[in-house]
């Protein structure tokens, strides 16, 4: 027997995949930008006297480092047409990804806007939303300057691998993180379990997004409760 007598075409079953859905939605961010406003006022009167107390006893850094997060926006009118319009997506997705949900009501649970410091250095280190189904995000401010979402590798064994990638840039089977370019309007969701962070801001321009978690809990009248 001759190597040559074995196949040489292997097919290829991709298995355990995580998706990212993105799109483009523009024609909200305007609106968006102006109801969401009053929050990030709010937030940043809410850490004024911690950073002017951080400035004096350490000298003048503004507000770098900060990352100013709203309140809730489930209560607010304003975004309803946006809440409505992830809630049916995030359904939408979870039934693609192959879930029964006839048990199940789809709902928002959390969605909170944010803005990284003028000055440079807001960030995220890696994180997951352990009390979500469907999370995502919807860039209000954001350029190739700014802060980027980066995405990490759900499978804790394809860490252990430890072997140099050809190219770095390139998006391949073996990169154990992808880094996102994005901007005004784009608009993201993915599985709460995915790890994610977001790299340091330097300040250059204004960074903001909105973001939320969306949970699919189990309806009492549907399960004999």
């Amino acid at each position: 027997m001759d190597i040559n007598d074995f196949p040489k075409n292997l097919n290829r079953n991709d298995l355990f995949s995580s998706p990212v859905w993105i799109v483009q939605a523009p024609e909200l961010v305007d609106e968006l930008n102006k109801f969401s406003e009053p929050f990030i006022q709010e937030s940043k009167k809410h850490f004024k006297p911690m950073i002017d107390k951080r400035n004096k006893e350490f000298g003048n850094r503004k507000d770098m480092g900060h990352v100013f997060h709203s309140k809730t926006l489930i209560q607010d009118k304003n975004f309803i047409p946006l809440h409505n319009y992830v809630t049916m997506t995030a359904k939408n997705l979870l039934i693609e990804m192959g879930f029964d949900l006839s048990k199940y009501d789809v709902t928002l649970t959390e969605s909170w806007v944010q803005e990284f410091a003028k000055a440079g250095a807001g960030h995220h280190t890696l994180h997951t939303h352990w009390n979500g189904h469907i999370s995502g995000f919807y860039f209000l401010k954001a350029s190739k300057l700014t802060s980027r979402p980066i995405f990490q590798d759900p499978r804790p064994g394809a860490l252990m691998t430890g072997l140099p990638l050809k190219n770095q840039n390139e998006v391949t089977y073996g990169s154990p993180e992808i880094h996102y370019n994005v901007g005004p309007g784009t608009m993201m969701f993915f599985p709460s379990y995915m790890p994610h962070m977001y790299s340091v801001d330097i300040g250059y321009e204004p960074f903001r997004f909105i973001h939320w978690n969306v949970q699919a809990i189990p309806t009492p009248s549907k399960i004999g409760i």
